[in-house]
Formats: structure tokens, sequence, C-alpha cells
């Protein structure tokens, strides 16, 4: 079972749709023994890091994820908030990935939204996927490259477009916005 995480951060209906369409049944929730037993988490996310993670503290699920054997996917915020911490509302994250989420610049659009390709990519997570590849992107705030980064956008600067560590994956982009491109990306996931 695929268990998404409910965390009252938005777009949770849209990955649901999207791991449907690849035909694999998930639930939406955000109960810790669904989470536990899952084969694969989604962790993702439309909104604000500090008022996301502070309902994530209140169900102690910060702990949870953290403790997480299994695959785990961020997406978007689901990503910000599995970093160090964030300058949106100065908000502390889970510490998986030890890199800081800025915000981009005044010196240019933001936020960065729309279509946008790799500048590099290194993961059996993007198999299949080349460079030239594009992604769908709605994000105010970046996380820094780091040794974690598997994936490299530019936009003002160089970001990390996805990151990893052991079990856990995690994506700047919308996969379930970002057509067959973000489907097999997502499949690639689901396989693991």
């Amino acid at each position: 079972m695929i268990a998404i995480l409910k965390y009252n951060a938005g777009n949770t209906k849209s990955v649901q749709n999207a791991i449907q369409r690849l035909g694999y049944e998930c639930i939406v929730t955000d109960d810790t023994e669904q989470l536990q037993a899952a084969d694969k988490v989604i962790f993702p996310g439309v909104g604000e890091a500090g008022s996301a993670m502070e309902y994530l503290k209140n169900k102690g699920l910060d702990v949870v994820i953290k403790n997480l054997n299994q695959p785990v996917l961020g997406i978007c915020l689901g990503l910000q908030l599995m970093c160090t911490a964030s300058e949106e509302g100065a908000t502390e994250g889970l510490g998986i990935f030890d890199v800081l989420v800025k915000k981009f610049p005044p010196m240019g659009i933001v936020p960065h939204m729309g279509w946008n390709n790799f500048s590099t990519i290194n993961s059996p997570l993007f198999k299949g996927i080349s460079i030239e590849d594009n992604i769908y992107f709605v994000h105010s705030y970046y996380a820094e490259l780091s040794e974690n980064t598997i994936a490299q956008c530019d936009y003002l600067l160089p970001f990390s477009a996805a990151l990893q560590k052991d079990n856990f994956y995690a994506v700047q982009f919308h996969t379930e916005k970002s057509g067959t491109v973000g489907e097999q990306i997502l499949k690639n996931f689901l396989t693991l």
C-alpha cells in the first residue's frame, strides 16, 4: 500500500490521482500505524512551512517520518520540511537533509512558477529522464545545493531540484503536475 501523508498542506488529491493513474492503490492518512506499515510513503505539500510543521509536531508525525524505513518521497513543501530549516517563518525542519531552505533573491520573478528543465540529474529516481525534460515548479523558497543533491535546476541561481539520503527522496517540482515526465519519476519511485 502507498500512503500519502495528510498534514493539511494541499495537493494530496492530485498526488492521489496521479498514483491511481499509474495503477497503484493508495490512502491519504496521518495515522501513525498506517504510515509505518505502508510499502512507500509520499510526503506532498503546497502551503506554508510553519503551519505545516506545527501540524506534524502536534500529531507526533515529525518523529514518525524521520524513523520510517521504507522509501519516502517528499514533494515541494515535503522536500523543504525534510531539510534542516526554512527561512519561511524561521521554521525548523525535520533535519533529514542537512540543507537550508532559503527565499529566492528579489532579482527576478518570484515565485519560480512554470516549466523548467534540469541542469544535472544523478539517481535511479530519474531512470528514463533526460536533463532536457521539463518539470513543473511553483515555489518561492529553494533548497541549497548539497552532497544530497541528485538533481539540480537553475532559476536565478542553482538549487536542489531533488535530494536523496538513504531511503529518503525529495523533489522540489510537482511530479503530479509534470505530465509524462512526472509520471515516470513517480513510477520510478514506486518501483524502487
